[in-house]
């Protein structure tokens, strides 16, 4: 690729990277997942420790896997790795939150007072939002802050390498909420769950697809010292 054509490419790879939540039921093949992976693996880390365990289920596994999560959830079964809360995100955090949230759910045509249709989305994704495929990050057993910022680095490599492939992804932290059964499936003992991935190829029909989610402008996040 010629030199002068890449700031166009980083462009198009990271401003066309977006969180999909609908899932054509095609797999991936085999040695494409093997080549993504591989990349992703390239990704920086605290001194090259590169803590990262990633369990890929697919077909069979990957429905046990779901069925198992929506049985958690129905009993509310939750068992997390590292805290989380909703009132960690206030003031801009919460708004920004709160629009992305609202086109969501006005592209799925769900009213904002209506609790029982937002729950049923809330188990839908726990199928996956139909992917085919879904990647579970994890960290060794006695993983804190610094390794789980090692991960995230870990993660959107992974994403944009999804995304340079032409495959569609969704990082998904409802996931980790069941991180105890995520490990009985999976057959993982003394690792943390962070979160996961759902991939696969888009449905490019389905409205919730389609919306926009605004960013901050690069003020709001970002000072440049001189």
């Amino acid at each position: 690729m010629p030199v002068n054509a890449l700031p166009s490419y980083a462009e198009q790879l990271v401003r066309g990277r977006r969180a999909v939540r609908s899932f054509r039921a095609d797999p991936v093949p085999a040695e494409t997942l093997r080549a993504v992976f591989a990349l992703a693996g390239a990704a920086p880390s605290n001194s090259n420790t590169q803590p990262w365990h990633v369990e890929v289920a697919s077909g069979d596994t990957r429905d046990r896997l779901s069925e198992a999560l929506l049985q958690a959830h129905s009993r509310q079964a939750v068992s997390t790795d590292f805290p989380y809360r909703d009132d960690l995100y206030t003031g801009r955090y919460a708004h920004r939150r709160q629009v992305a949230g609202s086109a969501m759910y006005q592209a799925l045509g769900i009213a904002r007072d209506d609790d029982r249709a937002r729950a049923a989305y809330d188990a839908e994704s726990l199928k996956f939002y139909g992917a085919p495929h879904v990647a579970m990050l994890f960290l060794p057993g006695n993983a804190e802050a610094r390794m789980a910022a090692d991960l995230g680095i870990y993660a959107q490599t992974l994403l944009l390498a999804l995304t340079a492939y032409g495959i569609a992804s969704c990082p998904q932290g409802l996931l980790s909420f069941y991180a105890d059964t995520v490990r009985d499936v999976l057959g993982v003992r003394d690792r943390k769950l962070l979160f996961g991935i759902s991939f696969g190829y888009a449905d490019t029909d389905a409205p919730i697809n389609n919306i926009d989610i605004p960013r901050a402008e690069l003020g709001e996040t970002t000072r440049f010292h001189h």
